[in-house]
């Protein structure tokens, strides 16, 4: 199987980490790519109409995108039950909760990296920054026992959600106001499956 992927991207990251816990990672070939919503790789177009990352490209089946699609086949081949049926629906949405994060945060990367300083929307970053905080608070206030709980799909989703936040935001610190969050991160930061994966 080969990853379409780039080092930066959460997304992206989630799903090597999820490789890491699952011992598949000597199954998957990483193909790196340079690319954005303005000038799409080709290989990423290749593996995925809308030329996202990260796709992941299977022999015997169609090419799967969206990190959350990957991360479930991936997690099902290896029976590794990263996606418990008991809890299922609270796996689900924190690991969306943490998807949201990034998306906000890839956003606000966009706007400040892609369009010209004149032309970059101090109020959508802002926006976007204000939907990180309010998701940020919500975990850290009704989802640590959760995330203090049997490591599962959402835990990594969290994980690499708080990381790239240290990657490209860090100047906004989102450790203001949510120290069970900040604890919590300080130590499943030093798992394997992170520090193999930190952006670059």
């Amino acid at each position: 199987m080969k990853l379409v992927s780039a080092s930066a991207s959460p997304f992206v990251r989630k799903v090597r980490a999820l490789l890491h816990e699952t011992g598949q990672t000597a199954d998957v070939e990483e193909v790196n790519i340079a690319t954005s919503p303005i000038a799409t790789a080709d290989e990423a177009r290749a593996a995925n109409p809308v030329g996202k990352i990260p796709a992941l490209i299977r022999p015997d089946g169609v090419a799967l995108h969206d990190s959350r699609v990957i991360t479930r086949y991936l997690d099902a081949r290896a029976k590794a039950g990263l996606y418990p049926e008991a809890r299922i629906w609270e796996v689900l949405t924190l690991e969306s909760m943490a998807d949201a994060i990034m998306d906000a945060a890839v956003l606000i990367t966009y706007e400040g990296r892609l369009r010209p300083p004149e032309h970059q929307s101090h109020d959508m970053m802002e926006a976007q920054w204000g939907k990180v905080e309010a998701a940020l608070k919500v975990i850290n206030e009704r989802w640590m026992s959760h995330l203090a709980g049997p490591l599962d799909a959402s835990h990594i989703a969290v994980g690499c959600a708080l990381g790239y936040l240290d990657f490209r935001h860090d100047a906004r610190h989102w450790r203001k106001g949510v120290d069970a969050l900040d604890d919590w991160y300080a130590v499943f930061s030093e798992r394997q499956s992170m520090k193999a994966t930190a952006p670059a």
